[in-house]
């Protein structure tokens, strides 16, 4: 292995060498401690330390870098206090998700790094999404990311790779090829022969070096940064090394080659570059003695530390509490009786348009929504008023726009991120309910995020334009969701949405968006979140539900004029008004969900049973559900009207009445 020291002084050297060997030292009393049964998992990054160290030194300490299991050297080289790895490790209150998450699998914004996921490549998108903030804001900083060989496999690799290209994003996409995905040798996994080859797909520059020569990473890391905070662009950097041992401890290296393992054997990070220092006389045997002692002497010392901290002592209460950021809310009344008549459509966009005024860190992104407006043309016009850097064409990239969402959050912005149609969320799906959802929740950190789901049927679009799908995330906790039937909430619950520090899913139905209008409020006003409304008095029965479903119920309660019916607006689905629900379960004795979404494992079956629970003896008939059959929504008009619950919905009210 050749070292090049170019003009580099002795000090940094050093620095290197001893940045090296405190995470080799930890890892060495890991597996010591692992034998031992103190602890129950280690994922090993022996063999490949001059990458996060040579990265982690030549970064500045305020630029963030996004690391993965074997990426020690990050944490090591961001001076993070040992006893609080360890606690974290273990799972102790001490540590940084206070026992919720294991290994790296946190964030800290004191060292500026935002760990893992345990799917591999959303930590892309989010990286997008901090250097994003950081282009707009002027700092002049670069985002790093690390990836493995095998997740480069993954779409959110690719999506993120391909946005950072498009938008310029000073980000460098770091691979360290290991040769393994877990136990799945590379040419099982693709067939380029470099890593770097593949950045010319997207227009963007590729490298790959020795990742194994801590001078080469450091060298080519500090290059590409002063380059990149004045020129920012996206880099593919390929770090070829090699995994010393198993993917985690317990899965071995039986399957590599012995002759492969001996070949890397000898190209050991520290062990060579030891060796290139002493034959350079810049450390000798003495230093390497005393800095081993100091590490030793420290390591144990944190474990001491951290031994002592206690499993955590379950609070239900403050479990409840962390996962969502706090926000009180202070609804905002206009400060002018001036009305105008607005579509649902108009506003919606007039809430958006009010929102980007009031705050100015607030980005859009969506497909199409610059300068077309988008495919419902609800941000036409916006690029002229605030921009195209705040709002953003994006390409079909929706997991890498989503985790970009949450790296904005991270650097302090909002953002709002537009499903050209709410049936293409899967697309996004992992990086809402395991990322937005679960990172306040996790370790701390908000997801100032608000995802906008043109949603419903009733337009004769087909199985993948029309789906209601807010249950999928009705069980995710961490997220809230809206979902307004009339323009007036519509305004009013999207400038709330967005106000609110944490990630709210904003429901919005085509079919009202120019079928529906009335006169609401010109100035900016928000609606509390969590509050039902009633629609209409009724004594008899009470219809719950929430968005096409009350104009539903209001069109077949005007043929029953001798039936006295309320129907309560949830307007908020999670959390949804429990308190309000309750109120009416008393009041009429008798009550009917109705909802577009199907009927097995829609929201209607949770509210329900939560009926049944706590509002049993107020009961004078069952709680019964009125809502789309169980199948994929049809495309001719009168298989999706038969489809769709609205037809059912006269029987079942004079069924339940009748009691």
């Amino acid at each position: 292995m050749d070292f090049d020291r170019k003009n580099y002084s002795d000090t940094v050297l050093k620095n290197l060498y001893a940045a090296l060997l405190k995470p080799r030292m930890i890892e060495e009393k890991m597996l010591i401690l692992l034998r031992q049964n103190k602890i129950s998992k280690w994922f090993s990054g022996i063999g490949q330390e001059a990458i996060s160290v040579g990265v982690t030194l030549a970064l500045d300490k305020d630029e963030y870098i996004l690391p993965m299991h074997r990426n020690l050297g990050v944490f090591t080289g961001r001076d993070m206090p040992f006893e609080r790895l360890f606690a974290q490790w273990q799972g102790t209150m001490y540590g940084y998700t206070k026992g919720r998450d294991r290994s790296f699998h946190f964030g800290t914004h004191d060292h500026h790094i935002v760990g893992m996921i345990s799917h591999l490549g959303p930590q892309n998108g989010v990286a997008d999404g901090i250097a994003l903030a950081c282009k707009l804001k002027g700092e002049e900083k670069i985002t790093v990311v690390f990836n493995g060989d095998g997740g480069t496999s993954e779409g959110d690799f690719h999506e993120a790779v391909n946005v950072a290209a498009v938008w310029d994003l000073p980000v460098i996409f770091i691979v360290e090829n290991n040769g393994y995905g877990l136990s799945t040798p590379s040419q099982e996994q693709f067939r380029c022969k470099s890593f770097a080859d593949k950045a010319i797909g997207y227009g963007i520059d590729g490298l790959s070096i020795d990742g194994n020569n801590v001078l080469e990473v450091y060298d080519t890391i500090t290059t590409l940064a002063t380059s990149l905070r004045k020129n920012p662009r996206a880099i593919l950097l390929e770090c070829r090394t090699f995994r010393m041992r198993g993917h985690e401890e317990a899965s071995g290296t039986k399957y590599v080659p012995k002759a492969l393992m001996d070949e890397w054997g000898k190209r050991d990070p520290i062990d060579n570059y030891e060796r290139f220092l002493s034959e350079e006389g810049i450390i000798d045997d003495s230093y390497i003695h005393d800095l081993k002692n100091q590490f030793k002497k420290e390591i144990e010392e944190g474990l001491a530390h951290a031994m002592e901290d206690d499993q955590p002592i379950p609070d239900t209460t403050q479990e409840f509490k962390d996962v969502y950021a706090p926000f009180n809310q202070v609804v905002v009344h206009p400060s002018s009786e001036k009305k105008s008549e607005k579509r649902y459509i108009d506003a919606i966009s007039d809430g958006l348009r009010q929102s980007m005024e009031r705050f100015d860190h607030l980005v859009l992104m969506g497909q199409d929504i610059a300068e077309y407006g988008g495919v419902f043309k609800i941000t036409e016009g916006f690029v002229k008023q605030f921009g195209k850097d705040r709002v953003r064409n994006t390409p079909l990239c929706e997991s890498a726009i989503v985790g970009a969402g949450l790296g904005l959050s991270i650097k302090g912005m909002k953002s709002m991120v537009e499903m050209q149609f709410a049936d293409f969320v899967t697309e996004g799906f992992n990086q809402i309910v395991n990322n937005l959802a679960k990172s306040h929740w996790r370790w701390g950190q908000n997801a100032d995020v608000v995802i906008r789901m043109p949603t419903g049927a009733g337009t004769a679009a087909g199985p993948f334009h029309s789906q209601s799908n807010e249950a999928w995330f009705f069980h995710t906790p961490g997220l809230k969701i809206v979902y307004p039937s009339n323009p007036f909430d519509a305004k009013g619950l999207l400038c709330s949405a967005l106000e609110d520090p944490n990630p709210v899913m904003y429901f919005e139905h085509k079919f009202l968006y120019r079928s529906l209008k009335e006169m609401i409020p010109d100035d900016y006003y928000t609606i509390e979140i969590g509050k039902a409304k009633l629609v209409q008095e009724g004594t008899q029965l009470c219809i719950i539900t929430y968005g096409l479903g009350v104009h539903w119920a209001k069109e077949v309660i005007a043929e029953m004029p001798e039936a006295s019916i309320a129907i309560l607006d949830l307007r908020t689905l999670l959390p949804w008004d429990q308190e309000t629900v309750f109120e009416f379960v008393k009041k009429t004795n008798r009550i009917l969900i109705l909802h577009e979404d199907t009927l097995t494992g829609g929201i209607g079956a949770e509210i329900s049973a939560w009926i049944n629970e706590n509002c049993f003896v107020y009961l004078d008939a069952p709680v019964s559900r009125v809502a789309a059959l169980d199948t994929p929504i049809p495309f001719a008009s009168t298989l999706e009207q038969n489809y769709l619950p609205k037809g059912r919905l006269k029987a079942k009210i004079q069924t339940l009445l009748k009691f």
